[in-house]
């Protein structure tokens, strides 16, 4: 039914319960999956005083550990294509969605971190303006 499928997760304790929902909407056909991971950017609207290092060595690093758990989180999975981005989760992935032809996205049903859950989560912005099927994979209040 699905030819490539992005599986998005937050790194949060729900990450596997995505990941697994996404290995049973494949069929176990690990080949077609794209495990990603999107990192926000950091605000640099401060003046540099703010930062212990510059915004930019420290998205590298920020980027650097994402890799590293997207990585362990692959692999544990079996799961070979994995894709570290910064920028804002919704719109990042669903640039990846276009540049990979991906004809499904699989991703959790709210993020974990403070103001999304009062501002609305990465999954309802994903919702709005996507051109492929979104499940949203129920992981709890």
């Amino acid at each position: 039914m699905y030819d490539r499928v992005i599986v998005a997760v937050d790194f949060s304790d729900c990450s596997q319960t995505v990941i697994d929902r996404a290995i049973e909407l494949v069929a176990g056909n690990l080949d077609i999956l794209e495990l990603v991971h999107v990192t926000e950017s950091v605000p640099k609207v401060w003046g540099m005083e703010s930062y212990a290092m510059s915004p930019n060595e420290l998205e590298e690093k920020m980027l650097e550990k994402s890799k590293e758990l997207l990585d362990e989180l692959g692999a544990k999975n079996g799961i070979e294509r994995r894709h570290t981005i910064i920028g804002e989760p919704a719109a990042k992935i669903r640039e990846l969605k276009e540049t990979l032809h991906a004809n499904a996205i699989v991703i959790g049903s709210h993020g974990h971190s403070g103001w999304k859950l009062i501002l609305g989560s990465t999954a309802v912005s994903l919702l709005h303006g996507a051109t492929c099927d979104v499940l949203t994979v129920y992981v709890g209040p």
